[in-house]
């Protein structure tokens, strides 16, 4: 029995098998994660309902599982049907999990079509598909080095 947070077999082996810079997103249940993928990317949905699981549920156990050294998020866009005045609420719940890990870690806003790219690359060995309906709740993640 594991003793981390995270338990998924699936998850945890693609973790397992992954290295430094390799990148994990963690996508809300709008993102279109059949194709905005990297092509090493593993899916895995756990979508269960709308709002289960959350995004900042998948975050929590990651950090107890691997070593994060960058968070990057899909920024916010001005106007138009989804712009939001100033960081959506769950950029802060993140901002909190990131901190209870122990990590000094900002998150990095990244324009919509440039967060797109930054997910579709050869490093990019995970997708967990949440039921999150929070808008700009997706989370790319960079692993880093294991220190100890």
């Amino acid at each position: 029995m594991l003793k981390s947070q995270l338990i998924h077999p699936e998850i945890t082996a693609v973790l397992a098998a992954a290295g430094h810079h390799s990148t994990i997103l963690i996508a809300d249940g709008n993102y279109p994660s059949l194709n905005k993928r990297g092509p090493n990317a593993k899916l895995i949905s756990m979508n269960l309902s709308p709002g289960l699981i959350t995004v900042d549920q998948a975050l929590q156990a990651i950090l107890s599982a691997v070593p994060i050294e960058g968070a990057a998020t899909m920024q916010t866009e001005p106007d138009g049907p989804y712009a939001l005045d100033g960081d959506p609420p769950v950029w802060e719940d993140y901002r909190k999990s990131i901190k209870a890990a122990g990590l000094d870690l900002p998150l990095k806003p990244l324009e919509k079509w440039d967060f797109y790219d930054n997910v579709i690359t050869p490093d990019h060995v995970l997708t967990i598909q949440t039921g999150d309906q929070q808008r700009y709740a997706n989370l790319l993640l960079t692993i880093g080095v294991r220190m100890d």
